[in-house]
């Protein structure tokens, strides 16, 4: 039999031995995706890291929507951020100190942090001469390739006791700029057939500015305190979502850190997670081409209807950006992340541009819930700003998931270092229900 026939007649296949119909998972209460019908997550595990918010149960069991809430080690989002806008510092490292050791710093311990931070920053040269060799533009698999050499750098890559787990977590967050910054240069330097610049981490930056200055070398303040800002508000998301969750798993099982850390890469990678911002992005400019006033709300309104009619754009059917597993109201990461836009937007001169992203989020939250007559309300969530903030900054869109994924590092690290601090070590083991089984247990009842 030829082969290519062969692999061409096993998919053909699986159309039918691999489907699972939709409507058997409520009819054996399985939760699929770890969610209930109301569109909550199944509670699997406790936590002390972060929280998230998105509406709240009444005492009947039904639930109620309000606005979004996170929190960090119990502090809400908006009470770190106000404090560095308002002081125009940087304050990412301090976030990090945050999650990681369940407090906040004093001047002292965050001076000390920042130091080991940059002294961890450099790579050797053999994981740099590696990076230059992985020839590629997904930067995602050459961050989790480099995370498991890292493993054979390590004195103790097996050690999982608190101090080496710290050391570790440490580490990667301090190298995650370098990895991702070094390889996006070579993936352009072999593109453009460029020579190659190797800018080396300086002592004095913080880490958002050490990252813009390893990548492009010129940025203003106010790009490296959005970018401070983005990478504060995507650290951490509670225990749920799926790349801390693969984490969790992994770590569960006793394995070493990059193992775990490089399967949460794996997660993140996904374009209904990390990588869902590039598709708000290609969409919009999509948008600002295919709507010719954007003022109009009716042609907007009427465009929008046509892509959630799968006639538009790419016929997903999706408006990319809008809506959210948990938060209902708001996404408080959203919220800021528009803030720190309008900013930007301001010095860049790109304020119409940014009017009309939010006219899109406006009309696009009601034309989904007038279309699929949501009972539940939709908003914008972190996505939504996220591309746009990094086009302002001068970013490509090859390095907005591992932009994700520095900033997320640190909350992998904390929730690892939380599942693996357990009294009793005990691996996450979910069940999956045989449906030719439950057939025949049913026919066998039957008679």
């Amino acid at each position: 039999m030829n082969k290519e026939y062969l692999v061409y007649k096993l998919g053909e296949k699986v159309k039918t031995t691999c489907r699972i119909d939709s409507s058997l998972f409520p009819k054996y209460g399985v939760k699929r995706g770890l969610r209930n019908e109301d569109g909550s997550g199944v509670l699997v595990g406790l936590t002390n890291v972060g929280n998230v918010v998105g509406y709240e149960r009444q005492e009947d069991g039904t639930l109620s929507p309000v606005e979004g809430q996170l929190f960090y080690r119990g502090v809400e989002l908006k009470d770190l951020v106000r404090p560095l806008l308002r002081d125009k510092r940087f304050g990412f490292e301090e976030i990090a100190y945050l999650l990681l050791s369940g407090e906040l710093p004093d001047e002292e311990e965050l001076q000390a942090f920042r130091e080991i931070l940059n002294s961890k920053m450099v790579l050797d040269h053999r994981s740099l001469v590696h990076i230059i060799d992985l020839e590629g533009s997904n930067i995602m698999n050459i961050l989790a390739r480099c995370v498991l050499e890292m493993y054979t750098f390590d004195p103790n890559p097996d050690d999982i006791s608190r101090d080496n787990l710290m050391r570790q977590s440490i580490d990667l967050i301090a190298k995650f700029p370098t990895i991702i910054a070094y390889a996006f240069n070579s993936y352009r330097h072999s593109l453009q057939g460029r020579s190659l610049h190797i800018r080396h981490p300086q002592e004095n930056l913080s880490l958002a500015e050490n990252f813009l200055h390893m990548l492009k070398n010129e940025y203003t303040d106010l790009e490296a305190r959005m970018l401070d800002l983005l990478l504060i508000t995507q650290a951490e998301h509670g225990g749920g979502n799926n790349s801390t969750f693969t984490v969790r798993v992994t770590s569960s099982t006793c394995t070493d850190t990059y193992s775990s850390i490089a399967a949460g890469i794996g997660s993140l990678k996904g374009k209904l997670h990390g990588g869902a911002n590039i598709m708000v992005t290609d969409m919009f400019h999509h948008l600002c081409k295919a709507i010719k006033n954007w003022e109009d709300e009716k042609e907007i309104d009427s465009y929008l209807e046509k892509m959630l009619k799968k006639e538009a754009y790419d016929k997903s059917g999706l408006i990319y950006g809008l809506g959210h597993a948990v938060y209902t109201l708001s996404d408080p990461r959203a919220e800021s992340l528009k803030e720190l836009a309008g900013m930007l937007a301001t010095e860049k001169g790109l304020t119409k541009e940014y009017e009309f992203l939010r006219r899109i989020e406006d009309r696009g939250k009601a034309c989904i819930t007038k279309f699929k007559k949501m009972k539940r309300p939709v908003c914008a969530n972190l996505d939504f700003y996220s591309g746009f903030i990094y086009e302002m900054i001068g970013l490509p869109k090859e390095i907005y998931t591992p932009i994700f994924a520095m900033a997320r590092i640190v909350g992998w690290c904390a929730h690892r270092i939380e599942e693996l601090n357990f009294d009793e070590a005990r691996i996450i083991r979910p069940a999956y229900m045989n449906l030719r089984n439950v057939k025949k247990y049913v026919e066998l009842k039957d008679r």
